[in-house]
């Protein structure tokens, strides 16, 4: 299929939102058709320059840089005419978009799937000695099935395999394969969502010694769409690792995975704490040296006016810590995007009901707020960022985002809280990463403000402090 057409005014117009603020009201032309900016869009999450985004797909490490793909409609802005959208990054900040690297044939659109390298050429795809990037994904046609597409040239353009599908239709809710390599089995392993004739949610895994040719060796129940299946160090312990299966809403299992059959230690987890998170994938083939399990999620924050609609969460580190119910997944943004800060305003003090806002001097559009605190005997402290509050209760250990609630627990007496704020969403972190609040709020344009009071008693910070962001997007 034909690459379609990006005009002159499609380009130069989105260039300037991502650089320009545009204020509220103020009219541009794109494509042809008229639109009035409403916000400025998302400046430090992931989103296409125009177009419609959704699920994260085949994220994956190829010599040097991060590649990201991601359910696009690049005709609208809304769902639909689905192809695989492409971008990658250096430093899992700063992303440049690669075009579209999956288009809809005669199978269906192009529904979400994974990425691997397969290092050992078990599929026979490689070429000149270089293992080939492969990308397994849901043709959603009639019928539904798996099919994969292989690179040679790291990642840089993609080849259908000629004998697709790979995986013919289970049943008509058959999508969404996640890919990866169990070495102690020396296999491919797939999961891959199955609705039931009798209308059960179910993760099928199938396992295969080439990426062609694959069986089905067992089920679990309970997870719809997206699966993913990974394994982590508990409390960073190499010898102490544990299996994570989640799935489209982020909750998940920890349990062990034998090649074949994943076999539950917990009951079904809450995941993430918010609104608007959803289909997250993790990267495979990272290096053994940085050992991190990154993730990033599919962030359900509406662009209004915008040429482009719908952003990606920042990239997530992961960790499996032990609790006093059992091990937990923790949810923290990656160091790199540390990067992004500007200015800081500081203010480590005690803080005392009726005291003037510390943080009168810190004002940004894109905001980070960083603190840790002793809450003792006070009832309640409030951060009031850009106009949307962000409560913790003391009492009940709750966290309060825009009126939404969410358990977090506090950690020997103390709470921290990372406060991440853009255009359109704002993403919340509590109690160590066990609390992960995503958000989308568009705040008031006009008030760029932060605040924090208390109620109940003093409270003690160890650190309160308040950073401006830069943009992620290239100014120039």
């Amino acid at each position: 299929r034909r690459r379609h057409t990006r005009d002159l005014d499609r380009r130069t117009a989105t260039s300037l939102v991502r650089s320009w603020p545009f204020p509220p009201g103020t009219p541009a032309t794109i494509a042809g058709r008229k639109h009035r900016w409403k916000v400025g869009g998302v400046t430090t999450h992931f989103s296409p320059r125009h177009g419609w985004t959704n699920d994260p797909n085949g994220l994956v490490y190829i010599d040097g840089e991060y590649h990201l793909f991601f359910q696009y409609n690049p005709y609208g802005w809304d769902w639909g005419n689905m192809h695989w959208g492409h971008a990658v990054s250096k430093d899992l900040v700063h992303w440049e978009e690669r075009g579209e690297a999956l288009y809809p044939d005669a199978l269906g659109p192009m529904f979400s799937g994974s990425a691997a390298i397969d290092w050992k050429n078990t599929s026979g795809l490689g070429k000149d000695g270089k293992p080939p990037v492969v990308l397994l994904y849901t043709a959603a046609g009639n019928p539904t099935v798996q099919c994969l597409a292989y690179s040679t040239d790291n990642g840089q353009t993609f080849t259908k395999y000629a004998n697709n599908p790979i995986v013919k239709q289970i049943t008509g809710g058959n999508r969404d394969p996640k890919v990866l390599w169990h070495e102690p089995t020396k296999q491919w392993v797939m999961a891959l969502y199955v609705e039931t004739p009798e209308k059960k949610h179910t993760i099928h895994f199938l396992t295969s010694p080439n990426l062609k040719d694959w069986k089905v060796t067992s089920q679990t129940e309970g997870f719809y769409e997206c699966p993913d299946l990974f394994e982590l160090p508990l409390d960073g312990d190499p010898l102490k690792k544990k299996w994570v299966l989640t799935a489209a809403s982020s909750e998940y299992m920890v349990g062990a995975f034998d090649g074949t059959k994943f076999t539950p230690e917990t009951p079904k987890l809450k995941g993430h704490r918010g609104r608007g998170f959803y289909a997250a994938q993790t990267f495979s083939d990272l290096p053994p040296k940085d050992g991190r399990r990154i993730q990033i999620g599919w962030l359900q924050a509406p662009s209004p006016g915008m040429p482009f609609n719908q952003a990606l969460t920042v990239p997530l580190e992961l960790k499996l810590i032990t609790t006093a119910d059992g091990p937990r997944l923790t949810w923290t943004p990656v160091r790199e995007r540390d990067t992004l800060r500007g200015k800081a305003t500081p203010a480590p003090l005690t803080l005392k009901p009726g005291d003037a806002n510390p943080l009168s001097d810190a004002k940004g559009e894109l905001l980070e707020v960083v603190a840790v605190l002793e809450p003792g005997k006070a009832d309640e402290v409030t951060f009031t960022v850009r106009g949307v509050p962000v409560v913790y209760d003391v009492g009940k250990q709750e966290l309060s985002v825009n009126g939404h609630k969410a358990p977090a627990p506090l950690r020997e007496g103390k709470i921290d809280l990372r406060i991440l704020v853009d255009r359109t969403a704002f993403e919340v972190f509590a109690s160590g990463g066990l609390t992960y609040v995503p958000m989308p709020v568009i705040p008031k344009a006009e008030d760029r403000s932060v605040g924090v009071t208390v109620k109940g008693g003093p409270v003690k910070f160890s650190t309160l402090e308040v950073h401006e962001l830069r943009s992620i997007w290239d100014r120039k």
